[in-house]
């Protein structure tokens, strides 16, 4: 199968982007966070919104484009295997080494411990008890927090590959077909399923990222997570949304205006009508965004970038790594009283560089490979021994 360089290039920027919105995450005004900046900018909600209606949303994609390339041979329970080893193993060894600091940061930030990590790490790894909302998800004991995508996806992968057999049947092959074959303003179909988890799911399940009341996020992220898998190898949709590019990324412009300017005109304060009607805008701009960033990719990133096999082996460890990175600079940085502008800075740079240095060590440690979702290393291939010259030839 011809290796897709934009699917690679899209996810490696895609958890880029992660970096950026975590430590904007810190600064913006009136959004809960581990920890949060003296210098909270109400501003940043409207860059953070127009990001945040698709981000996660582009990455469940991904995911499922994935899967969709892999399809062994030799059958759904040896990927799933895979997949869960790949999976669990990390988000496992990232509850219990990686993402405590930012429990024990943000539960001695709000007084419900004392400073200690050492003593908070005996106690957190036995499950607790803690004071009430000591850390997010310490009614639980222990939390996995930004690495909350790693159960996510490892549902989604079960679920999908449990409802291979019925997406194989022509009912399935009809589906399938049916959105593939979409073309020109019916591109933007695929968004009424959206908009109906909306109607019917929103208001009874709000987003918490726990997995067990998370019904409306579950429906989006999987809904995606399935059209990613249905587009992967067929070129015909691909080379639609390319053509589409210009188009769809008006179309994403204007709604994100219009989202935007009604929301400030007529703040939907209460649950109701309203609410339900920008949070279907919302749904439509998120899919049109999608589809335009998907159609600019395939046109300009669809090459062997040298950068590429180098960023697809760091994405993973990055991804563990960088929210606790993150949290410590906070710690460390808070006491001087920077800047907002020069704290932030060194909040990017520092992430980014602890994030390399970290992969550089990850990458070539066997141990750790697979903690941070990486495969074995490769062994180098023993060259084949050298033939014998034939005497005959020698003596011609």
């Amino acid at each position: 199968m011809e290796r897709r360089h934009d699917i690679d290039a899209l996810r490696a920027f895609a958890f880029a982007l992660v970096i950026l919105y975590h430590v904007a995450m810190y600064y913006v005004a009136g959004w809960h966070w581990h920890l949060k900046s003296p210098h909270e900018l109400s501003w940043l909600q409207w860059p953070m919104r127009a990001m945040n209606l698709w981000r996660m949303d582009l990455v469940f994609l991904i995911s499922g484009l994935a899967l969709g390339f892999l399809r062994p041979a030799d059958g759904r329970a040896r990927l799933f295997g895979q997949r869960s080893l790949r999976l669990l193993l990390p988000l496992a060894f990232g509850m219990a080494i990686v993402v405590p600091y930012q429990a024990y940061a943000q539960a001695v930030a709000n007084g419900s411990v004392a400073p200690g990590f050492l003593e908070f790490m005996m106690r957190y790894l036995q499950g607790g008890p803690w004071p009430q909302k000591a850390f997010d998800g310490s009614d639980f004991g222990v939390t996995w927090n930004h690495l909350w995508y790693l159960p996510y996806l490892w549902c989604y992968t079960a679920l999908l590959l449990l409802a291979l057999p019925w997406l194989a049947t022509p009912a399935g092959l009809r589906l399938r077909q049916a959105f593939l074959g979409l073309r020109g303003p019916a591109l933007l179909l695929p968004a009424l399923p959206l908009m109906a988890w909306s109607l019917t799911l929103w208001p009874r399940f709000p987003a918490t990222h726990d997995l067990i009341q998370d019904g409306w996020l579950h429906a989006v992220y999987f809904t995606l997570f399935l059209y990613g898998y249905w587009i992967g190898t067929d070129r015909d949709w691909w080379r639609e949304v390319a053509r589409l590019r210009w188009a769809l990324l008006g179309g994403a412009v204007t709604l994100l205006a219009l989202h935007s300017g009604l929301r400030a005109a007529w703040p939907p304060a209460e649950p109701g009508p309203w609410r339900l009607a920008l949070r279907c805008l919302a749904d439509l701009y998120l899919w049109t965004a999608i589809l335009a960033i998907l159609g600019w990719a395939h046109q300009h990133l669809n090459r062997p970038w040298r950068w590429l096999p180098w960023a697809n082996e760091q994405v993973y460890p990055w991804y563990m790594l960088h929210q606790t990175l993150i949290i410590v600079l906070v710690v460390w940085l808070a006491p001087w009283q920077l800047p907002a502008g020069v704290e932030a800075l060194l909040l990017v740079a520092g992430t980014i560089g602890g994030c390399w240095a970290g992969t550089a060590i990850i990458r070539r440690t066997g141990l750790l490979r697979p903690l941070f979702g990486l495969k074995p290393p490769e062994r180098p291939r023993c060259p084949s021994p050298a033939r014998p010259a034939d005497p005959a030839a020698r003596s011609a």
